[in-house]
């Protein structure tokens, strides 16, 4: 079978077919493909899970981002990963298009990328304007008019970009990982239901709501600099969420960001699956390639080790601290290196992969999600 037979299904159709099932999808970001694109992949088809693969704005770009990929450069790797392995259900998503003032000149730059994602055969977008909250707004309303506006202009843009519907649409209320004075700035049930209520009357239907549920993205440390896991995510506040948004009948769902470093029993026993529909793992597939690495190209870690805390450094801060959190732009810095990467240390690093996504596959509960997806399509 050729590489035409693989290539990703539209991000409506996935989360249409997965409507009141219990189950998450990956939502796998790939910093680095070689090696992690085919371990994922083939993890994905062994367990006959749906599958979404994104990378960020800020890390995939017309510029190249901080991973070294443009839209079309991600997406021919991609393309590859499938075609190579065989799998056939898999959304390709530009995930966290970031919008922080909503001027016409940002939103033409977006535009600019979007249509690029769009012509490297996107099929699902995430429009975060959470950055756009107004503080003295006397109403929920009036403290999301601009995120309000913004989503709304773009959805109405990409559409017109398909010609119709049939994409997936992400949206984004609540800025995620955002700290105030009494802690973490949670999103509540109020905010989600009148953001969606809004954008429903704006002739706008996202599929997924990303929320601010007390995660945070990436690595995360304590206060003297060593590595903890990520129990912050309150379970309670996101079922309320959901059922808000339920109650609605609008048909959105919760994406999850944030799991690096979220318990792995604690994704399969406590997560609501189904409300949750998208889960976000990304650093820990970036983890994983430093961690093989440093036993396979052990020269090649340590020169990105030492680039990284030396212009990544912060005073106070531990150098596990700094790397953890900084070394995702050693992707872009050591490119070339990377992906010359001999055979065996792929070969780990797919293995490595392979193992660590068929749990995530099962802790989400999504083996048997891929079939799902086909029947759906083929019933249209």
């Amino acid at each position: 079978m050729g590489e035409g037979n693989y290539k990703p299904v539209m991000g409506a159709d996935m989360y249409g077919a997965l409507a009141g099932k219990e189950c998450i999808v990956m939502a796998a970001n790939m910093r680095i493909t070689k090696g992690v694109a085919r371990g994922i992949f083939r993890a994905a088809k062994d367990t006959d899970s749906a599958l979404i693969v994104e990378l960020a704005r800020s890390e995939c770009n017309l510029e190249g981002g901080y991973t070294g990929f443009t839209p079309a450069l991600y997406s021919e790797h991609c393309h590859k990963a499938a075609a190579d392995v065989g799998f056939d259900t898999w959304a390709l998503h530009g995930d966290h298009i970031t919008i922080k003032k909503g001027t016409p000149e940002e939103l033409e730059e977006v535009k600019k990328l979007v249509a690029a994602q769009i012509e490297a055969g996107y099929t699902s977008f995430a429009i975060d304007a959470s950055y756009m909250f107004n503080f003295e707004g006397k109403t929920v309303e009036e403290e999301l008019a601009e995120n309000i506006r913004v989503t709304t202009e773009m959805a109405r843009f990409i559409e017109d970009k398909f010609g119709g519907e049939g994409f997936g649409l992400e949206v984004e209320v609540g800025e995620i990982g955002k700290k105030g004075e009494e802690g973490m700035v949670l999103t509540t049930p109020e905010e989600a239901s009148a953001y969606i209520t809004a954008l429903n009357e704006n002739g706008v239907k996202p599929h997924v709501i990303a929320i601010a549920n007390g995660s945070t993205h990436g690595n995360i440390f304590d206060e003297q600099g060593r590595p903890i896991e990520q129990v912050s995510i309150d379970i309670e506040l996101t079922k309320r969420v959901a059922a808000a948004l339920r109650e609605q009948g609008a048909g959105v769902r919760i994406a999850q960001h944030g799991i690096t470093g979220t318990p792995i029993d604690l994704i399969y026993q406590k997560f609501p699956h189904g409300d949750i529909i998208k889960g976000n793992v990304a650093t820990h597939f970036q983890n994983l390639v430093w961690n093989t690495f440093k036993l396979c190209r052990p020269e090649l870690y340590e020169k990105a080790w030492k680039w990284v805390i030396e212009t990544k450094g912060k005073p106070g801060k531990t150098e596990v601290e700094i790397f953890g959190k900084s070394s995702k732009f050693a992707a872009r810095q050591f490119f070339d290196e990377i992906y010359a990467m001999d055979a065996p240390t792929e070969a780990a690093l797919e293995a490595a992969t392979y193992a660590d996504a068929l749990k995530f596959f099962f802790a989400f509960k999504a083996h048997g999600s891929a079939q799902k997806v086909r029947d759906y399509i083929a019933s249209k």
